[in-house]
């Protein structure tokens, strides 16, 4: 059976430790979320993927979309379900229609080119793990495809990735494959739309794999087609920026002027048999944690994210039905949204506070005394200072426990600083007796700082409600 937590609210963690204090941490508000439409530009995109295969269904969750606030859905395009019967007129209506209404809600559409055709000799596999497209016939009907599609979105899609994930280890594709694939594909959309931003890989890991195409495409002189690599990673602690790193080292050595992106990254909200983050015990309540901590992590860092995915996926799996519970929203068997997912809420806070007009803040210093791996990143913007903070040493558990942690921040100034937990949305005050002031440092004295990141920010940088 699985286990359903309801998230407890910030108050109930705060009274740990207020509970002998002469003021108690007083409830001010909630965090207010904020539409696609409202949000001028972030760096945040959620999941759309599988809709090629039929694995969820976009009209039965769109509504959730632009109020959660990401700014961007990647997306599978699909050769074999643009053109179902080989050599007929392609059928983009399906995509369209999901395209369309991205965007009327204020969130960019990014395509990814993939999967293959198996109608096609030698046309590629049709889902993940797949083989790459080959043989000359189909590699040519491949083209003809790229260059319709490019053709048919230039005026709305400027976003491209070429491929999901190649480097799965089936025996059927080599990085020279994916290299050739890569620089024909990306060609067709340099020549079709100039200004377009293309992105390499979709990688599920293998480093080496990686490493060989860079090489192979800076031998080539190719480096130029490719703006940025994307990264995926499903790491226990979703603090591990291992990929990252990593990748961000090969580009400077093969491509420096690529940047990394993640392009796949969440938590499932269930113990699930397969697929990343399988076998373990996550819970709705871990899953938002996991999110929250990976997506701030990441931001943290400058790397723009794609967080995985809107909804639960209803795979099929070696002819078996199989469920990806990595979905901010569950599911029904039927496809339709079952229910919002905390996750969901969380992920909503973050998209609506973390935007284009919050800047890290590197000339600020924080020192975290307390705990042990404090995670804590300052941020500006015109109406104040936000820092966001969390216990990183190990992945999140259903225990809210909170530690007394003082920060102390330099560089700033806070005129009237409140807490706010990610998680919940829950605004609280800080007591004067727990925050002091010395020029531009100031001192948080046992603020209770969990699993789960909280943001000790000026009251008039957040967007609170009632």
């Amino acid at each position: 059976m699985t286990r359903l937590l309801t998230p407890l609210t910030l108050l109930a963690v705060l009274s740990v430790l207020s509970a002998r204090a002469a003021e108690p941490f007083p409830a001010i508000g909630t965090l207010a979320p904020r539409h696609a439409k409202d949000i001028p530009a972030s760096t945040w995109s959620i999941g759309g993927e599988t809709l090629d295969r039929d694995f969820a269904v976009y009209a039965h969750y769109k509504s959730h979309l632009g109020p959660l606030g990401a700014k961007a859905i990647r997306l599978q395009a699909g050769w074999a379900k643009c053109e179902p019967t080989p050599g007929q007129p392609y059928d983009f209506k399906w995509l369209d229609a999901i395209v369309d209404d991205a965007l009327a809600q204020g969130v960019r559409p990014w395509l990814q080119t993939s999967y293959g055709h198996p109608a096609y000799e030698g046309g590629g596999g049709h889902g993940l793990g797949g083989a790459l497209p080959k043989e000359p016939a189909a590699l040519a009907a491949w083209d003809k495809w790229v260059t319709a599609l490019v053709r048919h979105y230039r005026d709305r899609v400027t976003e491209w990735e070429i491929w999901n994930e190649p480097d799965l280890d089936r025996g059927h594709n080599s990085a020279t494959d994916y290299t050739n694939l890569f620089v024909r594909t990306a060609t067709i959309l340099r020549a079709e739309q100039p200004g377009a931003k293309i992105y390499a890989l979709g990688l599920a890991g293998n480093f080496k794999f990686a490493e060989q195409f860079l090489a192979e495409l800076k031998r080539l002189e190719k480096t130029s087609l490719m703006d940025a690599v994307t990264v995926h990673g499903y790491p226990r602690n979703p603090d591990d920026l291992g990929s990252v790193s990593n990748m961000r080292k090969m580009l400077d050595t093969y491509a420096p002027a690529a940047h990394v992106r993640q392009g796949e990254t969440g938590a499932p909200s269930r113990n699930q048999p397969a697929f990343a983050l399988s076998h373990i015990d996550f819970t709705e309540t871990t899953q938002a944690k996991w999110n929250l901590r990976r997506m701030l992590a990441h931001h943290a860092r400058g790397v723009p994210f794609n967080l995985f995915s809107i909804i639960d996926m209803h795979y099929v799996r070696d002819g078996k039905p199989t469920m990806n519970c990595k979905g901010l929203l569950a599911s029904a068997p039927d496809q339709t949204v079952a229910r919002v997912k905390p996750a969901y809420r969380a992920a909503q806070h973050v998209f609506t506070i973390f935007d284009a007009d919050l800047h890290r803040a590197p000339d600020l210093t924080i020192t975290a005394t307390g705990a042990d791996k404090v995670a804590a990143t300052a941020y500006r913007r015109k109406e104040g200072t936000v820092i966001a903070t969390w216990l990183a040493a190990a992945p999140p558990t259903d225990d809210p426990t909170p530690t007394p942690v003082t920060l102390t921040v330099t560089g700033a100034t806070f005129t009237e600083p409140v807490l706010a937990d990610l998680l919940t949305g829950e605004v609280h005050a800080i007591p004067r007796d727990r925050w002091s002031a010395d020029g531009n440092t100031a001192t948080f004295t046992a603020i209770p700082v969990y699993d789960s990141p909280i943001l000790i920010a000026e009251r008039a940088a957040l967007p609170i409600g009632k």
